[in-house]
């Protein structure tokens, strides 16, 4: 299967709508929407729970169950305290850098539709060069225009909206792409076009395939915790993605070696079952697709903890993408590298046989 075959216009197109629609933590469904619609020719049913977590299976009959994974939300704001004079404080929905925040653009989602905003920051002129204030949680505030918390109100803003970046997808120099929530909508991405593929191939698992779009991992893994109770599988294959450390201000000792370009992460941790993940290493070499390891401590930060200890422990393994800039409007990914996480995870779904165990002790 050749790389320059698996991204093609049609998916292009479907990530671009899918990564411009906003998809904040908790406000999952218009995603997920957008999500099935787009797998519904290559899959037999849906599985949908109550807090907005979406899988597509194949072969639902199958007693022994795989999942693929990926998480749909998008980190976000939510409005905390409105000033006297209309300005609008805010605390974190997910892991939001408040750093990035100054002039930054923001839609505040209400009932009554979006309502645009900005970040304001003081001018540079007024701020006292000896011991400027950093962006910090307590002093970025966002302006919508109102005079006063009255005006606020009758906008549509009051205290719980929740509010995201706007930023768009864009191509840089032909292949990298760029846009806020890549992490994790990519994932989401790449699990829908290995179901695409495995159709399109018309290629038969002998095993139930439940391609799994999570919602709340950006607040602690809590969609793959609940679904994983609904489908009870005995594998599964997450992909999220890591950091790539080449750029400035990191440091390789602490964070690993990995850059976009150079193919998936596979990692290495406790929760990761070592049988599972060095099939995928062989099934790496046997294919030439390339790829990179990543090393991590207690846990993986990832779903991958949530399905590894949930029914008695999942056999469970970690694909990830390399990415710059997580958790920005900036995030960056490279086309192969996207490319060669869904050949991975769909070779590695052909090596599997039914019924197995994956045990140490076989």
């Amino acid at each position: 299967m050749a790389t320059d075959k698996i991204i093609n216009k049609k998916s292009l197109e479907f990530l671009e709508k899918y990564l411009n629609n906003p998809s904040p933590t908790g406000y999952e469904w218009e995603g997920q929407k957008i999500w099935m619609d787009y797998l519904k020719p290559y899959v037999d049913e849906f599985i949908t729970d109550t807090y907005g977590t979406a899988v597509a299976v194949i072969n639902p009959k199958a007693k022994y169950k795989v999942v693929i994974e990926g998480h749909s939300d998008e980190i976000s704001w939510y409005v905390n305290y409105i000033t006297d004079n209309g300005l609008i404080y805010v605390i974190r929905n997910g892991g939001s850098d408040h750093q990035i925040a100054p002039s930054k653009w923001v839609d505040i989602h209400t009932k009554k539709g979006i309502v645009k905003g900005v970040f304001g920051w003081p001018a540079i002129h007024t701020r006292d060069k000896g011991k400027e204030e950093p962006p910090k949680l307590e002093n970025i505030f966002i302006d919508i225009g109102a005079k006063d918390k009255k005006e606020v109100e009758k906008m549509g803003v009051h205290v719980g909206c929740v509010i995201t970046y706007p930023d768009q997808f864009h191509i840089l120099n032909k292949d990298k792409f760029v846009c806020r929530a890549l992490d994790n909508r990519m994932g989401g991405f790449m699990i829908a076009e290995v179901a695409r593929l495995l159709h399109e191939n018309k290629k038969k698992l002998p095993f139930g395939l439940y391609v799994t779009n999570s919602v709340q991992e950006e607040i602690g893994l809590r969609g793959a915790e609940m679904i994983t109770q609904t489908i009870k599988p005995n594998v599964a294959i997450v992909t999220d993605v890591t950091h790539d450390t080449t750029t400035p201000m990191i440091d390789k000792k602490k964070e690993g070696d990995a850059s976009i370009g150079s193919g998936p992460v596979v990692s290495y941790a406790p929760a990761v079952q070592n049988k599972l993940r060095e099939r995928i290493i062989e099934t790496a070499e046997a294919k030439k697709i390339p790829f990179q390891r990543l090393a991590s401590s207690r846990y993986t930060g990832t779903d991958t903890d949530a399905f590894a200890y949930s029914n008695g422990g999942v056999a469970s393994a970690l694909i990830s993408l390399p990415l710059r800039y997580m958790h920005t409007t900036v995030e960056m990914v490279h086309k192969e590298d996207v490319e060669n996480v869904i050949r991975l995870i769909y070779e590695s779904l052909l090596s599997i046989k039914e019924g197995e165990t994956f045990s140490y002790f076989d």
